[in-house]
């Protein structure tokens, strides 16, 4: 009978470890996905501002050696991540492709013009950044006319800004229900071991004997739970990038890297000391309210 007693208090002492890495591998699953965004937002940021296209549109009589050697020059700007020339008969091609039928023979001539594209730097894709390149670009005969959406821009900046305050307001709220809730998690673990502590404080042992267990297992159960949180990160990275191929400019593993290294210190850390105060608790407690 007291084998049997044995037996079913061990199989619930490993009930509660196990659901207690899962709760804290689920939340620091959380915190993992945040760390994602928050260490890539400016990369993210980045991303969408060098996509934002200033379209050049070229003279009709410019000759293509001049056309060759603007290009040139527009590269060499120190604004200017890279242009695409488009000549009026590629851009009538293209066209032609999305509107599924050939324009130009249905109305005799092509009235399309050739246009640079140009993608600008991050650093300088904003209002204050094109304006300085077009009043320098105007200057050359090729160009006859520099257009780009000024709201637009300006739309895309303050955005990026907003949201970039959002997302560390909700890391800040996230970081707090994290720790919460791996505490409360802590906690309840250590509650069915409260009797175990008294006995062993009333035979004798010290309070940092005592301690001393409990908080290996927190540190091993925060190691497991940060294993298991990455190895989830890590398959919804690979899923979503062979779902999304836009998702290689994610691709730095340096990044990836301090985040699970994160994860692992967090996970080590919170529940340590959430299992230290815990423990400390019952320490403190007489033994009458152990049954409360």
């Amino acid at each position: 009978m007291e084998e049997f007693e044995v037996s079913d208090a061990s199989k619930k002492t490993k009930t509660v470890y196990i659901s207690t890495i899962i709760s804290i591998a689920l939340v620091l699953l959380m915190l993992g996905l945040l760390g994602l965004v928050l260490v890539h937002a400016k990369n993210l940021s980045n991303y969408v501002k060098e996509n934002i296209v200033l379209n050049i549109i070229v003279d009709e009589g410019a000759k293509e050696a001049d056309i060759l050697a603007f290009q040139k020059e527009l590269n060499s700007e120190a604004a200017v991540k890279q242009t695409q020339y488009v000549n009026k008969e590629l851009a009538a091609r293209n066209l032609t492709q999305d509107l599924g039928e050939d324009f130009v023979n249905f109305l005799g001539y092509n009235p399309l013009t050739s246009t640079f594209d140009v993608y600008l730097k991050a650093d300088y894709a904003n209002n204050k950044g094109i304006d300085a390149l077009k009043l320098k670009i105007a200057k050359n005969p090729v160009v006859k006319e520099v257009v780009y959406q000024s709201s637009l821009i300006d739309m895309v900046n303050k955005n990026i800004n907003t949201i970039g305050l959002v997302i560390l307001a909700f890391a800040a709220l996230l970081l707090v229900i994290s720790i919460a809730l791996i505490n409360n998690t802590i906690r309840l673990a250590i509650y069915s071991q409260r009797f175990l502590i008294k006995s062993m404080q009333l035979v004798g042992a010290t309070k940092n004997f005592i301690r001393r267990p409990f908080l290996l297992f927190a540190a091993l159960h925060g190691l497991i739970a940060a294993f298991i949180a990455i190895i989830i990160l890590l398959a919804t990275l690979i899923y979503a990038r062979k779902e999304v191929p836009e998702i290689i400019i994610l691709n730095n593993y340096r990044e990836f890297g301090l985040v699970f290294i994160g994860l692992v210190i967090v996970g080590i850390f919170i529940t340590g000391i959430s299992t230290w105060f815990a423990v400390s608790r019952y320490l403190r407690l007489k033994s009458y309210n152990l049954y409360r």
